[in-house]
Formats: C-alpha cells, structure tokens, sequence
C-alpha cells in the first residue's frame, strides 16, 4: 500500500467533537461541543417552512444566492460601518469552517508561515498545515489572556504571510481591545502580512467591551479576510452557513478555491435565512441578553461551588482550572467527569500549544434547565472524583 499523505500523519479527530460522543455514550449533559439546544428565531423557522414549494432546490450561484448576500451585504455594511458590495466582497461558504481554509488556501504557498495566537480553536493549526504552510504560535498570557507585543513582533520578524484572529476568541472569551488591534494592524502592514479573522462570535460580547471589526481600521480592508457565519448568530450550526469578506481582488481568488472546495453552500438555508440578516437591533440586543443572562448563571453556579473559573468577554466559553484533582492528563479527567459525574466538556490541552493540562473548557449555549442540571451534576465533582496525590 503507498503512504498517506505526511502532511495529514501527525493529525487526530477532532477532540471536541469527540467529547460529544463521549457524553452520548454516558448520557452526560454536552457542555463540550458549542451548539445551543434551544431552536432558532421562529421567522428563521417560518421562512424554513415555506422552502419545500419554492424553487430552490438547485445549485445557486457558486458563491451564494443574490437575495442571501445582498441581505448579508447590508447588515454587515450596517455593523461594521464599512460598505460591503453584495457582488465583489462577498463569498458564501459551507460554515466558517470552509471560510477560514478557503481563506488560508487563498493567501498561504506551501513554506510559509502563519502566526496563530494560542490557546485557539484546533481548527486554525490544521488549516495552516494543510495549507503547506507552518504555524508560528504567540501565547496569550491568562489570566486576561494579553499578548506581550515584543513577542508578537518576533514571530512578525519571521515574515509570515498571515495572522489568525479570533475575536472574540473561542475558547478563553477575550475580546481584542481597539489599542490591541491597532498594534496587530501596525505590525501587519510593516511586515507586509494578510490578517484572517474569525468573527463568529461577533454579537456576543459582554459588557463593557466592544466589537471592533479589525478589517475596518485605516488601511486594513485590503489586506483583510473577514470570516464568519451565521451558525451562533442565529443558532443554526446545523444549517453550515458562513462567509467571507474581502476586498475585490482578493475575493475573486476566494470564489475560486471555494468553487472547487465545495461547489456551493445549501441553497435553500441561504434563502430560510435572510429574515434573520433583516432583523432590526432589538434582536441582537436580545441575543446579548440572553448570553450575558447565561454566563452569569453558569459563571455564578461554578463559583458557588468553588471551582475556579474564566469570566469571558465575549463568545459562550468557560475554562476552569481542576488542578486541584491532580490529574495530569485533562483528556482523562474529561472522560471520568463524563462517566462519573454526568458532565461533558473539553479538555485545555486541545487548544493550548504550551503544555497546558489543567483547564478544561464548558460551553452555556444551553437552556437554563440544561445549565442548572449540569451544575447540580458538579455538585457532587470532589465526592465523586477524589483529588489524586
């Protein structure tokens, strides 16, 4: 038999995902992959429901159907505050997922470099892989998850040809202050480098911080791919709409690798959702008070009990640290919580370059009643895990 592939050997399967069959298999409550299980805005669900007697169950255009990105056009240009052409600037995709190795494949020759800051949604150093290209990690440094500025021009002094940025980031919660961004976005244009942004997260972020689109600083757009989707926006994950945005030229060159990628995205999602990309204001700042609403509850449980937490930012992540079971592989504590406790989460090590064991990541998209049982499974966590020597 001739080898595989080496690019490809040193890959696993997803740990988060697997963690999800793991919770299946004890019947634990799935705080481990991060998809809600409450049901998406009913005009969403109404618009759904008319799909069967319409047209649309052919290919639409390659890169998304007129009406999708026209609706995804204006409420990104109402956003971001930066007009966005429905035509030139705008490729659908199948999930962010596609978007972020779309965008890599677009700007990425096999040798280069690409820095990614890390803890990071595993995801980003496998796209860089299969890529051809080499990840440069940058730490954030907890508990506020900052970088050091004289490390990150150091990995910029290796010429990369692209920084991720997740923002805010899955999994520690941080959101990217405005003075953070502005010196990424200065290093960028000294060292000549694209910047890809991962904005899934882009309605979810707490107060007092604030959004701020790193492709609308001065000069950024042009060396810019935004990326996204509408997965957590409007509680579709399911549904594996996303997107990129980019200037003209480089947008061109994103259709063609996605055209060869995928072919298209669902046709009948792209039209089911454009009640929610016409929503009014009121529905995001329901969807913030809804989130901040759960992170207190699941923030606040996790406290009363003891056990050490983050408070995010932005996006619905949690670490919390169990260095006090004394376990030093997470991955094996992740499966005992599971079985023993009722309780599926993350293991740290899977978004950590540095050898970080002791953090395992929960996500709250859930209904209260799922946060509350989960909680009250954890109030038995010391009974039922006994604290290793």
């Amino acid at each position: 038999m001739p080898k595989l592939s080496k690019r490809t050997e040193t890959f696993t399967d997803s740990v988060i995902r697997r963690m999800t069959r793991v919770s299946l298999k004890y019947g634990a409550v799935n705080l481990s992959q991060g998809f809600p299980d409450f049901e998406p805005p009913q005009m969403i669900l109404k618009r759904l429901a008319e799909m069967p007697g319409e047209n649309v169950h052919q290919y639409s255009l390659t890169w998304g159907s007129k009406p999708f990105r026209a609706a995804l056009a204006e409420k990104q240009t109402r956003f971001m505050g930066h007009p966005v052409d429905p035509e030139k600037e705008i490729v659908v995709t199948c999930g962010s997922t596609e978007a972020m190795m779309a965008a890599m494949m677009t700007v990425a020759n096999p040798g280069d470099k690409v820095i990614v800051f890390s803890p990071f949604y595993e995801n980003y150093g496998a796209d860089t892989i299969l890529s051809g290209a080499e990840p440069i990690y940058v730490p954030l440094v907890p508990p506020t998850y900052d970088f050091d500025p004289d490390v990150l021009e150091d990995a910029f002094r290796q010429h990369p040809k692209a920084l991720i940025l997740c923002n805010p980031s899955n999994p520690c919660g941080k959101v990217f202050t405005r003075a953070e961004l502005e010196f990424i976005a200065t290093l960028a244009e000294r060292y000549d480098t694209f910047v890809i942004t991962d904005e899934v997260y882009e309605h979810i972020v707490y107060a007092p911080h604030q959004h701020v689109y790193f492709a609308t600083l001065p000069g950024m757009w042009e060396r810019t791919i935004s990326c996204s989707s509408l997965s957590k926006t409007y509680s579709i994950t399911g549904w594996r709409l996303g997107y990129t945005l980019a200037c003209p030229e480089i947008t061109d060159r994103i259709m063609k690798v996605h055209d060869f990628l995928t072919v298209g995205a669902p046709h009948p999602l792209q039209e089911a959702v454009i009640p929610g990309l016409k929503a009014g204001q009121d529905y995001y700042d329901g969807l913030l008070a809804t989130y901040t609403r759960k992170r207190d509850l699941f923030v606040g449980g996790l406290n009363s009990l003891g056990l050490e937490c983050t408070n995010p930012d932005g996006a619905y992540y949690v670490l919390m640290d169990v260095s006090e079971f004394g376990y030093k592989d997470d991955l094996e504590f992740c499966e005992v919580l599971a079985r023993d406790v009722g309780v599926g989460t993350v293991p740290g090590s899977s978004f950590f370059r540095e050898p970080v064991n002791h953090l395992i990541r929960f996500h709250f998209a859930k209904k209260d009643e799922t946060l509350y049982d989960a909680l009250n499974r954890l109030e038995s966590i010391r009974e039922k895990i006994p604290a290793r020597k």
